[in-house]
């Protein structure tokens, strides 16, 4: 008797959904808590990133990391297999593997090194970190399948990782436009080491929000014109 041969499937990765409507809340909380960030870095330590840089950074981050992790965590892929705490604990790893990653970058594209800018770039490399890798870091864990899928090959599947690839293609999109203005003779403030680079990348992060979002809308209207 023959035996049918049972092919293995790959394994899929199953999370929670969300609708366009749950990823705009969750754009609108994050922006809220970077927009309380600006607020008391203004009101409180009354400083910004042209007189204090450093500082501005450091409150930024520190202030959007906690929600980032809070809700991007909450989608996290197999939850029955990954606690949320789980999550969390990846989100800080992927936090400090990320700020690595970003300081890299910047500093092989020339970011300064001086005692005066290294500050300034280890905290910008946080923010970045925060805007690009924490959220797939919470969702996707160490899962290189996923990785590679969406950032490489650009396939995302599902309304969650859409709000993972797009903002952080642009915040990095935005930050690279931003640096343009740095080497020109202006003499403006705003040009220093990265003011310019850091309004650059939270300006592309929510275009890419606005992106990723109409994408949401247009393929949710594709699908139901399919099925009518």
């Amino acid at each position: 008797m023959k035996e049918a041969k049972k092919k293995k499937t790959p394994e899929i990765s199953i999370g929670v959904s969300i609708s366009a409507l749950g990823a705009f809340s969750v754009y609108l909380i994050t922006g809220l808590f970077l927009a309380v960030g600006f607020w008391v870095i203004h009101n409180i330590y009354f400083v910004d990133l042209i007189s204090d840089p450093s500082l501005t950074l450091r409150l930024l981050w520190i202030i959007e990391f906690p929600i980032v992790v809070i809700i991007y965590s909450l989608l996290r892929r197999n939850p029955e297999k990954c606690s949320y705490f789980r999550a969390v604990g990846r989100s800080i790893v992927g936090l400090i593997s990320g700020a690595l990653i970003n300081a890299f970058g910047a500093v092989s594209l020339g970011a300064p090194i001086g005692m005066q800018s290294l500050p300034r770039t280890i905290h910008w490399s946080f923010l970045m970190s925060v805007f690009t890798v924490v959220p797939a870091t919470a969702v996707f864990g160490a899962s290189w399948t996923d990785w590679h899928r969406v950032f490489a090959s650009l396939k995302p599947t599902g309304n969650i990782e859409y709000m993972i690839l797009i903002p952080a293609y642009g915040a990095i999109i935005g930050a690279w436009f931003g640096a343009w203005p740095m080497p020109l003779d202006w003499e403006r403030p705003w040009q220093e080491w990265p003011v310019c680079v850091c309004y650059g990348a939270i300006g592309g992060c929510i275009v890419g929000q606005i992106v990723s979002l109409s994408l949401m809308i247009l393929l949710r209207k594709h699908k139901n014109l399919k099925l009518a």
